[in-house]
């Protein structure tokens, strides 16, 4: 349990605990300041905690978009390899390398395709992923364990050091559970590949939240889990934009520089920025976006929390 105490002549103190991506801190203890003249009145004002930990880049980033080549995903596949062009365009100029393979596990076992790098065009990446995505199966675990495991060819260029992205996309459920039953245990596996691990994916979303206009769909409830576990970007595959959520999946490997509060802070000069658990006070926050600059970005592997009042 982590407590931060801010000791400026208080006149209330409040515990809150952290919102759905804290994953790091329990609670946070505020002392409240009175700011003669403003709206605020130093009592009963709930607190909130904005945090992340900055990804690790320095050793480059290996990443795997892993494709259902059913016959349903026919509609899709112009918007995956437009997708896929999106994360080249955005990604950070750092090392990365980019493989495209298919959710049948017998043909990601068998790729010999040397990977995507920076300076590679939309036409190499169309060329790969005609190559690679044939099969019509749909078990997503089951092809990253066997690319990851046995496939000989991959362990020529993929890095134990560097973090790893696998970006799901399918209109229908992950079938892998005869090996992973549960998505706790494919978590555990992958997590034991590297130390540094991001999810995303574009699937079939609930029907509450889907563009799918009512139709009843498959929804992607395996890998859905696995991408809120890492606080990964979950798309809906039936927007006919991708380009946004796959910018923003993109950014999980990348040093933020700035951070969009969740909620609107009632005092702009109650906003408390903290790296590692120490006060940090190069930042500086912007009204209109609602987002916290960072003047000088904090490094990798750091823990940001904000809190305010809200």
């Amino acid at each position: 349990m982590l407590f931060l105490s801010l000791l400026w002549g208080c006149y209330s103190d409040h515990f809150l605990s952290h919102g759905n991506g804290e994953k790091q801190i329990e609670y946070v203890y505020v002392q409240d300041n009175y700011i003669e003249g403003s709206d605020d009145t130093g009592i009963n004002e709930p607190i909130w905690v904005d945090s992340f930990t900055q990804p690790v880049i320095s050793n480059g980033v290996d990443i795997i978009w892993v494709i259902d080549g059913s016959g349903s995903m026919n509609n899709d596949y112009n918007n995956v390899l437009q997708g896929i062009t999106d994360m080249m365009q955005n990604l950070p100029m750092i090392n990365w390398r980019l493989v495209i393979i298919s959710m049948t596990p017998h043909e990601a076992v068998a790729v010999e395709s040397f990977p995507l790098l920076p300076g590679d065009t939309a036409e190499h990446a169309h060329s790969m992923f005609a190559q690679n995505v044939q099969g019509n199966q749909e078990y997503g675990f089951d092809s990253v364990y066997e690319f990851l495991e046995n496939n000989r060819f991959s362990a020529n260029w993929l890095r134990d050091d560097a973090s790893l992205l696998v970006v799901f996309v399918s209109d229908e459920d992950d079938q892998s559970t005869q090996r992973f039953p549960s998505v706790s245990l494919f978590k555990n596996w992958i997590d034991e590949k590297r130390n540094n691990v991001y999810i995303s994916s574009i699937v079939n979303v609930h029907p509450d939240n889907s563009e799918c206009n009512g139709y009843t769909h498959n929804v992607g409830f395996r890998y859905s889990e696995i991408t809120n576990s890492y606080a990964g970007q979950l798309l809906d595959i039936c927007s006919e934009d991708w380009s946004q959520g796959v910018a923003d999946a993109s950014n999980q490997i990348q040093l933020k520089e700035w951070y969009e509060l969740t909620n609107k802070p009632l005092n702009e000069q109650e906003i408390y920025v903290f790296v590692d658990g120490v006060e940090f006070f190069d930042w500086h926050y912007d009204s209109v976006d609602n987002r916290v600059y960072f003047d000088v970005v904090p490094g990798e592997e750091t823990l940001v929390e904000i809190a305010y009042y809200y």
